[in-house]
């Protein structure tokens, strides 16, 4: 699945834009003008992400974009707990089974799903194939 959300732009009686995300009613940010309200929609996406995974929440998908609306998808960081943390669900795998897989302790598989903490790269790729998978990384054109 990839994490890129549609965003809608509403001009802001103050001035500049609220953003708004149809897969995440309860997301929302604003900016002075678009680029910034952008950026914006980006830190809020991640906020909404790291949420729904400390709350263990299954992440909506991401609705088709229309007319107006522009693509958001999270840092690589965020983006990356948030791949583990969708294959750990899709596996059925409990966190508890992936850590004795990775023989480490509990403790070390819940900071590899914490957005706040910064993950070493080699320590997810091993727990992506402890899953059977492995991390594809692509770049994109900025928009």
């Amino acid at each position: 699945m990839r994490l890129a959300y549609p965003v809608t732009f509403t001009p802001a009686e103050e001035g500049g834009f609220l953003v708004g995300f149809p897969d995440f009613p309860e997301a929302h940010s604003q900016g002075d003008d678009k680029a910034e309200a952008l950026t914006e929609a980006v830190d809020c996406l991640e906020a909404v992400l790291a949420m729904y995974m400390r709350l263990r929440r299954a992440f909506p998908h991401p609705s088709r974009r229309r007319h107006g609306q522009h693509l958001v998808a999270p840092g690589s960081l965020i983006a990356t707990k948030a791949a583990l943390y969708l294959a750990l669900a899709e596996s059925g795998v409990s966190q508890r089974e992936l850590a004795r897989r990775l023989r480490v302790p509990a403790s070390h598989v819940t900071r590899l799903l914490d957005p706040a903490h910064h993950s070493r790269l080699e320590q997810i790729d091993a727990a992506f194939a402890a899953l059977g998978k492995r991390l594809a990384v692509s770049v994109e054109r900025a928009a």
